[in-house]
């Protein structure tokens, strides 16, 4: 094979086979078969007891179809399925791409493409119609800077408020984040109160500028609305920006909806993590480890992903 593939100046890969427990190595590995199609034409020709297995146009067809339409889902897959970043509030943008992009039909696509195209988009509406799940995902995706109300239905948008206001009065107040003072600090600022600064010389400019109106007592509601539409008013950030980064740096300005992204955003979109954890755990739970006490394999699996 490889001699085969040094002569048509092919990669030298090897074949991939599927694995039933990822969703992407089927495609991986009808993606390597196009690949490496001649080659295996050429290796499987030149034995009578394989020419049977040469691929027919007719197989070439499918398998080009099958890639075609499930390719460009590989990469979102594959980043949604991280976990040192927020991936919960990606899931309404991504699904607005695969509806209005990537799933749409085009002219040139074979009519498997546009079959298996149609039926995933209706998979993953069927999917994401649960009420439960379409409430979280707005909410993901309302405190998230770089998304906001862009990707949340119209008609939607104002209950979605209202219940992000709800839920921000029924999470415990946000501490009072004071910064401590040092030692010194109160011993200078008593010999500076000893000698008042000398008096600053008034300009024009100053009879000019307004005091501060102290703004009437507001509700613990109001507060919390005002917060709300503060953030959804301050300018747009750039889609590659961490948004608990962000949150972390405008934490004083929105102490209280602050509280409520750490909650939303801190959700995995898939259950890609907890499957690493377990496969982790079956590496170490092995036929010789059976005695491990249950507590000494949490501490192992702990380890193993943390240090």
């Amino acid at each position: 094979m490889s001699e085969v593939q040094a002569e048509l100046g092919l990669p030298t890969h090897q074949l991939i086979t599927e694995s039933p427990t990822r969703w992407g190595s089927r495609q991986r590995m009808i993606e390597r078969f196009l690949e490496q199609e001649k080659a295996l034409v050429r290796v499987l020709g030149s034995d009578k007891k394989s020419r049977h297995l040469v691929p027919t146009w007719q197989d070439l067809d499918v398998l080009e179809s099958i890639n075609k339409a499930v390719k460009p889902l590989q990469e979102f897959t594959d980043a949604l399925s991280g976990e040192s970043y927020v991936s919960v509030s990606y899931i309404k943008p991504v699904l607005h791409l695969f509806k209005t992009s990537l799933l749409q039909p085009e002219e040139e696509d074979a009519e498997l493409t546009k079959t298996i195209k149609g039926k995933i988009m209706r998979y993953l509406d069927d999917k994401y119609s649960d009420p439960v799940k379409d409430e979280l995902l707005d909410m993901s995706s309302l405190v998230d800077p770089r998304f906001r109300t862009t990707y949340i239905d119209p008609d939607k948008v104002e209950p979605v408020k209202k219940r992000a206001v709800a839920e921000m009065m029924s999470l415990p107040a946000p501490a009072n984040n004071s910064t401590p003072q040092q030692p010194g600090t109160a011993v200078q600022v008593r010999q500076e109160d000893a000698q008042p600064p000398p008096k600053k010389k008034m300009t024009l400019a100053a009879f000019f500028k307004k005091n501060p109106v102290s703004s009437p007592n507001q509700s613990e509601a109001e507060k919390i609305e005002t917060e709300l539409k503060s953030f959804l008013l301050t300018p747009e950030v750039d889609p590659d920006t961490n948004p608990l980064e962000w949150w972390k740096r405008h934490q004083p300005n929105f102490p209280r909806l602050s509280v409520l992204a750490k909650k939303y955003l801190s959700i995995p979109a898939t259950s890609a993590p907890s499957e690493r954890v377990f496969s982790v755990g079956g590496g170490i739970v092995t036929c010789h480890r059976a005695c491990l006490k249950p507590e000494v394999v949490d501490r192992l699996v702990f380890l193993a992903k943390n240090v």
